[in-house]
């Protein structure tokens, strides 16, 4: 096995990150503060390969004020490893290729990330925030499941008919989904987020790759800039929310997908609806009804708040793989493979198999 030492992808910064407090779910008003570092480790293993196999790890690609990359590290079997990059989006992710009769493909890449909560001040605004043109035309536009015409556009300006500025315009979109969406447990995986589907079908159950693209739909159909941002759950809430949070190191299945909204003045404001309708569903002692204070303050909080227990990955549509011949994906948040026989199924174990792991850095 090849060892990689870290390769440095942002500012290097101390490792002395302040644990969180846990609080009263009343209390959820996540606020800028100390950085917090965590390693997150993805190992990845092709239980039947069959001639070359291929595969695609998602690596953290976002800096900024709520994350900073420090780096990446790699330990594996192949004789071909390197970080790519979708070209549209700068997605990051490290490419593996094995020939045939190798033996069983396996790969374990760390990242070593920062996080800090973030909070929009909306008594604050600032005029001269505003997103330029080109920024504007390329997060306004559709993606394959995410299109913004049609029945998208008349709902969206159903829900918006009301509201005069950008600020209500997002907020009142923000209302709608969780009044009228539902987390769907029987969904596999976060959802394919088909936008088109959900409306015209009335299904408007998913998981949080549905519901938070419902979202960036509407906003983008009545000309709000708008993207998903695709990630991971590192951490327990530090406030009180089982739910929202990962309940243990192994985080293997705690992807989450979240939502930004560009609002003049205030800039990209967080949100993410859909985990409002996750407490709903799934904070103890589960079924919670929208006037639960649990589900109160958490409608509240979750526009203009994240808590940053969480990673980012990308904010990646309609993916094609480089050095794959197989089909676009709609999004890169989950490890990808592939064989001779074509694309494996990164929710199926079966042939498929990966465990994430998250480990926070502490003084």
């Amino acid at each position: 096995m090849k060892r990689r030492t870290f390769l440095h992808a942002g500012a290097s910064a101390s490792l002395l990150g302040a644990l969180p407090r846990f609080a009263r779910a009343a209390d959820f008003d996540p606020r800028p503060g100390p950085w917090r570092y965590f390693d997150v480790t993805t190992r990845i293993n092709v239980l039947r390969p069959s001639g070359v196999t291929r595969a695609w790890v998602p690596l953290p690609s976002l800096n900024s004020n709520f994350q900073r990359v420090i780096g990446n590290s790699w330990a594996d079997s192949s004789p071909q490893v390197k970080v790519v990059s979708d070209p549209k989006y700068g997605a990051q992710m490290v490419y593996a290729e094995w020939p045939a009769a190798t033996g069983r493909p396996q790969l374990a890449i760390t990242s070593r990330v920062a996080t800090r909560n973030r909070a929009v001040d909306f008594s604050k605004p600032d005029p001269a925030i505003r997103l330029g043109p080109a920024d504007a035309r390329f997060n306004t536009a559709p993606t394959a499941l995410i299109p913004t015409d049609g029945i998208v556009r008349k709902t969206a300006l159903q829900i918006v008919r009301d509201e005069k500025t950008e600020l209500g315009k997002a907020r009142a979109i923000y209302q709608w989904i969780v009044d009228n969406t539902f987390r769907d447990p029987k969904v596999q995986g976060c959802g394919t987020g088909d936008i088109r589907f959900m409306l015209e079908s009335g299904d408007l159950g998913g998981k949080c790759a549905d519901l938070n693209a419902l979202y960036v739909g509407l906003a983008r159909a009545v000309g709000l800039a708008a993207r998903d941002v695709y990630g991971v759950r590192v951490a327990k809430s530090a406030f009180g929310y089982k739910s929202l949070g990962a309940g243990s190191p192994d985080i293997t299945k705690a992807q989450h997908c979240r939502a930004d909204v560009f609002v003049d003045g205030y800039g990209w404001v967080p949100v993410d609806p859909a985990d409002v309708r996750k407490v709903v569903l799934e904070e103890p002692p589960g079924k919670l009804a929208l006037d639960n204070p649990k589900v109160v303050a958490a409608r509240k909080t979750l526009f203009g708040h994240w808590e940053m227990n969480w990673m980012a990955y990308n904010t990646a549509h309609d993916i094609k793989l480089p050095g794959s011949s197989g089909p676009v994906i709609p999004f890169l948040m989950y490890p990808q493979a592939e064989t001779a026989k074509g694309r494996l199924d990164p929710l199926d174990p079966a042939d498929f198999r990966y465990t994430i792991t998250a480990r926070e850095l502490a003084a």
